[in-house]
């Protein structure tokens, strides 16, 4: 069964084909990283409008470039939750209109799903195991059940993990998306170079908290330049990625070691941080845990993990009509009920 995803959550017009959930046929990004760039962030109303302009022409690409034609398809996929409000309905209109027209089913896909689903198109991997899922908007630890029910086991209390990066990276003044530029930095910097704070929450102990951590390093910085100093960015940056990946895998870890799980997953943007790969792996190595990460193309968003969570989403019977609408927040669990 050839499944079409179309994935517009936030700044990325995305659309691929994907046969029997796992085999990526076609991919197709259309970035608006330039221009977004320009504003330090994303700025909603511009990635609405250009996810208007594209998503046209991306999912006739990718089409082509599977070799089939919307008659091949037998459903269509799409990110209907959460996101940008203005964003996602631009792909919901867009599906909706398609799959009306053309007769074919129309399947609701929850983005985290999608971005756990990304796992099924880099390897083996099958339900059940615990995942790790890291963003710009998302920190969770999931335990996946099955393909399509899952358990929400610990989550942020305030910034992202991707966030945090991000915002530590505008104020030592690299461009945005800064994830890549911490990254780039601390590989050559020292990580131990400077203290930063490790939050834990006092009751909830497979959750993360890194407001306090991005802080630290915006106190880093200004205090530094209030005193005339020049600080080493790329100390910070491997100090600040320590910080983050060792909060990520210690929580991850625990949460395996309690929940009694051996199948480790990591996905969403953050999953591409060296520093986190590294992490993880290590801690998964010493504790003789299988380790599953998807591929760095699938990392951040696309259209091929909407597709294939669309599959098994379909096979259980998640289907949509005209009325589908997008929801800027839903929680992971809902799709339970």
């Amino acid at each position: 069964m050839l499944v079409l995803g179309i994935e517009s959550s936030c700044d990325e017009t995305a659309c691929a084909v994907v046969e029997d959930g796992r085999k990526v046929l076609s991919n197709v990004v259309a970035t608006q990283i330039a221009e977004h760039r320009l504003y330090g962030g994303v700025v909603p109303e511009i990635a609405s409008r250009r996810h208007s302009e594209n998503v046209l022409g991306v999912a006739k690409a990718a089409l082509a470039d599977a070799g089939c034609e919307i008659g091949d398809i037998g459903a269509v996929a799409v990110t209907f939750a959460p996101g940008l409000i203005g964003a996602l309905l631009v792909g919901v209109s867009f599906a909706k209109g398609l799959a009306i027209s053309c007769g074919k089913p129309l399947v609701p896909v929850h983005h985290i799903a999608g971005h756990i689903a990304s796992l099924y198109l880099s390897g083996p991997l099958e339900p059940p195991f615990l995942c790790l899922v890291a963003s710009g908007g998302h920190s969770l630890i999931v335990e996946v059940l099955n393909y399509t029910e899952f358990r929400v086991v610990g989550r942020t209390h305030d910034d992202a993990a991707g966030e945090c990066f991000d915002k530590a990276a505008r104020v030592l003044g690299y461009p945005y998306p800064g994830g890549k530029f911490i990254d780039e930095a601390a590989k050559n910097g020292d990580p131990t170079a400077f203290s930063l704070p490790r939050p834990k929450i006092p009751g909830c102990p497979f959750d993360f908290s890194f407001s306090g951590l991005k802080t630290a390093v915006v106190n880093l910085a200004h205090n530094a330049e209030q005193r005339g100093e020049s600080l080493n960015k790329a100390d910070v940056a491997a100090s600040f990625q320590r910080a983050v990946s060792s909060v990520l895998v210690e929580k991850l870890m625990l949460a395996a070691k309690e929940l009694g799980y051996q199948k480790i997953a990591v996905a969403g943007g953050v999953s591409a941080n060296s520093g986190v790969r590294a992490a993880v792996a290590e801690a998964c190595k010493m504790s003789g845990r299988q380790l599953f990460l998807p591929d760095l193309k699938f990392c951040g968003d696309n259209g091929a993990m909407i597709a294939s969570q669309g599959y098994y989403d379909f096979i259980v019977g998640r289907c949509a009509g005209a009325d589908l609408n997008g929801r800027a927040t839903m929680s992971l669990e809902e799709l339970n009920i």
